[in-house]
């Protein structure tokens, strides 16, 4: 027996975008949802990995390296900042229901 937390259906945007550096090739989807609390679901697209990130989780770099498995600090840095002009803020929508 079970006990259901949530079950929602809703229509989502989803952005595919991806760049290369020196250091490789870096593939994403981005889920935009209204669910947890707007932050939007950012899946690594070679390796399946997966978080919900807000601008502070993508500014955190330590965080960034281990959830998507990067080899260098360098390489979190250049997600990171990718991430940064490619994933939007909170809205006051979503920061009101956080609240």
């Amino acid at each position: 027996m079970h006990e259901r937390l949530y079950d929602e259906t809703e229509r989502v945007q989803v952005r595919f975008v991806g760049f290369v550096s020196g250091n490789g090739r870096y593939d994403f989807g981005i889920v935009y949802t209204r669910m947890f609390f707007g932050k939007p679901l950012v899946v690594c697209l070679q390796t399946g990995r997966s978080s919900l990130l807000s601008q502070d989780d993508i500014d955190n770099l330590d965080h960034i390296q281990r959830v998507y498995c990067l080899k260098s600090r360098n390489e979190a840095e250049e997600v990171s900042n990718f991430l940064h002009h490619n994933v939007p803020h909170l809205s006051m929508e979503a920061e009101a229901e956080s609240g």
